[in-house]
């Protein structure tokens, strides 16, 4: 039985071909090599050629793509199972959250947020069904409204912390189900404009990591000071990777 359902497994490969770590993504990473080469010997040779170039061909992913396929081994079942019938795929994608700046403690996403287009793009502060999610990297922008209605709020223009000094001398942190994404680090990190390496207010993670769906996302700022910010100032925060997504 052991057997079959591993020939039925390589018998996938034809349908996740463009990705890399197949094998996590099949779950026969953790498969005896020679039940692997037992599996191949079985097949005719044309089969055996096919699958061998399937598995050792896959397209050199870059970005976050590339980040995000050495994490298959840690999506749920229901996930892996989507990108292998195709039911789901690979997207770049950026969650993201404005929020007003009216205390010293900010939380960028809340149990009672709802989505909306402009304000941000995740209800309840977690994923939808079936949707993992890379960090990659962080936005964080700031800027000033004419007023705090709805609108005047969207139609801000968010600008890098480098004008924004109480701010940049705060401090972020980021969680997943309790889990820390990123602790206590300062807000100087996404002070980037005379970095012509990486875009305004973005901060690549050195170690990015999954966000799993129905699962609490916490991002929280914290300032030392209100001093010199301006009334009706907003952080924009957007977390940038890759998504599953139908």
């Amino acid at each position: 039985m052991r057997a079959q359902n591993l020939n039925s497994m390589l018998g996938l490969l034809e349908g996740i071909e463009e990705y890399n770590n197949q094998g996590a993504l099949l779950g026969i990473d953790g498969v005896d090599d020679a039940e692997l080469l037992g599996a191949l010997r079985r097949m005719n040779p044309i089969q055996r050629a096919k699958t061998m170039t399937k598995m050792t061909n896959a397209p050199a992913s870059k970005g976050s793509r590339a980040e995000m396929e050495k994490f298959f081994g840690e999506l749920p079942a229901s996930i892996k199972e989507g990108l292998v019938r195709g039911e789901l795929r690979l997207a770049d994608s950026t969650i993201y959250s404005i929020k007003p700046v009216t205390s010293k403690t900010i939380k960028m996403f809340e149990t009672q947020d709802d989505k909306e287009i402009g304000l941000r793009n995740v209800s309840n502060a977690k994923l939808p069904k079936n949707q993992a999610f890379l960090v990659s990297g962080i936005f964080l922008l700031a800027g000033t409204s004419a007023d705090n209605s709805k609108d005047k709020i969207i139609a801000t223009e968010f600008k890098g912390l480098e004008n924004f000094n109480t701010i940049a001398n705060g401090e972020f942190s980021l969680k997943s189900n309790k889990k820390q994404i990123v602790p206590d680090t300062s807000n100087v990190v996404f002070k980037t404009s005379g970095n012509k390496n990486v875009p305004v207010g973005y901060y690549k993670l050195a170690n990015p990591r999954l966000i799993q769906d129905d699962i609490l996302i916490e991002m929280t700022i914290e300032l030392g000071s209100m001093d010199s910010i301006p009334q009706n100032t907003y952080i924009y925060v957007g977390l940038h990777g890759t998504i599953t997504t139908p």
